[in-house]
């Protein structure tokens, strides 16, 4: 006689885990990691955007600081291969190719997040000095290639020339590629306050990104925001420089990376139009003279507003090898380089 098993337990498993929904409780079958209440096992994204962060086995955070929009405004310029340096990066390749593979990174990163935050609205800037019209061009068909609205600036130096400095703190001269890169970072700041309604994330175009890159900064943000009622400031990259001293900190949990509080970045990061706002002389001072060190005038902000980075890095800065301001340690540089190739 054939044997006929019973699908009672089943059954009842069904409207146990639907009840659960209903009152939005999670379990987890501890024999294989699964979540039934979400239909996905515990190495997926578990949190839900704008609803909660999940971080197994602490629980849930609900969010308060809902993020809206990310605005992206990349500072390119091929031209110019190093600003402060005469050594070669990494890879030693002209510069388009770090402009191109940043920008794909980027790119690669927003069509990632967009699997889970498809409600979000992402927008990318290119502010762009002297890099040419054939190096335009392949920026241009490469972001084409990508579902993402986009304009592309051309930065026109003469705009800023009056409200730059012309001697820096060192009483130095000013030399002509960092009066372009203050004009830059200034006409970023700008697009920032005329466009944006939520988060921007300021960044230059030597930063390759890991894939989860942006869906990690926005999930991070929302926790961390919300855990601390207030907006922030986050750095996507582990600068080897963090570790040259000795230094307090404070932890924080995201999605998949901890995050801890820093006290200096460089001018890459995502920050909200309020913190902008908030702090409009101070970054527009960074523009208009050259402080020693350069980011002075964030770390300033820093002071005031939360900061943190990455463990391990999210994104690397594509200097020189022997640069503390570069490469992000315990990272595997070259898997990232290949995986973005244009």
């Amino acid at each position: 006689m054939k044997e006929i098993k019973s699908n009672k337990k089943s059954v009842i498993k069904k409207i146990f885990i639907k009840i659960c929904r209903l009152f939005g409780y999670e379990i987890i079958d501890q024999s294989d990691f699964f979540i039934p209440t979400l239909n996905k096992s515990i190495n997926d994204q578990i949190s839900i955007k704008g609803v909660k962060s999940i971080n197994l086995p602490l629980g849930e955070v609900k969010i308060t600081r809902k993020v809206k929009s990310l605005d992206i405004i990349i500072r390119t310029c091929s031209s110019v291969n190093m600003l402060t340096q005469n050594k070669n990066r990494i890879f030693e390749k002209e510069k388009i190719e770090y402009t191109l593979r940043s920008i794909n990174s980027i790119l690669k990163s927003i069509k990632y997040a967009k699997r889970s935050m498809d409600e979000l609205l992402f927008k990318v800037f290119i502010v762009d000095h002297n890099s040419g019209q054939e190096n335009l061009g392949k920026i241009k068909n490469l972001i084409e290639k990508y579902s993402v609205q986009f304009k592309i600036y051309n930065l026109n130096i003469k705009d800023f020339e009056e409200k730059i400095k012309k001697t820096n703190q060192k009483n130095e001269k000013v030399t002509p590629n960092q009066i372009s890169n203050m004009s830059n970072i200034y006409k970023s700041l700008q697009i920032s306050k005329e466009n944006s309604s939520d988060l921007i994330y300021f960044v230059e175009d030597d930063y390759i990104h890991e894939e989860i890159s942006i869906s990690e900064m926005i999930l991070a943000y929302e926790r961390i925001a919300s855990l601390i009622k207030k907006d922030l400031i986050l750095c996507p990259t582990d600068y080897p420089y963090l570790y040259n001293k000795a230094e307090n900190t404070q932890i924080y949990l995201g999605e998949k990376y901890h995050w801890r509080k820093v006290n200096e970045t460089l001018c890459t990061f995502l920050t909200s139009k309020k913190i902008v706002e908030n702090h409009w002389k101070k970054f527009t001072s960074m523009c208009e003279f050259e402080h020693y060190p350069f980011e002075s005038p964030l770390h300033k902000i820093y002071e005031e507003e939360l900061c943190i980075s990455p463990v391990p890095s999210l994104a690397i800065h594509c200097t020189n090898v022997n640069s503390i301001f570069g490469l992000s340690p315990n990272i595997n540089w070259k898997r990232l380089w290949e995986e973005n190739k244009v």
